[in-house]
């Protein structure tokens, strides 16, 4: 079992960014793979980032690419996302999700999830 805690959201300026932090508690933390989603209002859930056991495997959205970086640290039970040139269009709940096995980018594949945590980014 796996659970997991966002911090780091907040209100800023287009262009500004945010780093998220997702901490996570539970044995076997290095062996899970580690995504982040989003929730805009009155959208959809959907992928944001992904990451597999070691920082060479990760994968972005095409709205994100070049601008979003995730990252994890192991030792410390913590997944990152590096958030630059925020745009509005990237306002809402982002939730760090966790997973057993392969990388994956669908949403119903994800086992753990995070409470989320606000982004607001004004023009």
């Amino acid at each position: 079992q796996v659970q997991l805690l966002e911090s780091g959201g907040g209100l800023v300026q287009a262009g500004d960014s945010l780093r998220l932090s997702c901490a996570a508690s539970g044995r076997t933390f290095s062996t899970y793979v580690m995504g982040w989603f989003r929730q805009g209002p009155g959208k959809e859930r959907e992928f944001v980032a992904a990451i597999n056991w070691t920082n060479l495997g990760t994968y972005y959205a095409d709205s994100v690419k070049g601008r979003f970086t995730i990252s994890r640290d192991n030792a410390k039970n913590t997944v990152y996302l590096q958030m630059n040139s925020l745009k509005p269009e990237d306002t809402g709940v982002y939730y760090c999700a966790a997973r057993k096995l392969s990388m994956s980018i669908r949403l119903g594949e994800y086992d753990y999830w995070g409470q989320g945590t606000q982004v607001t980014v004004s023009s």
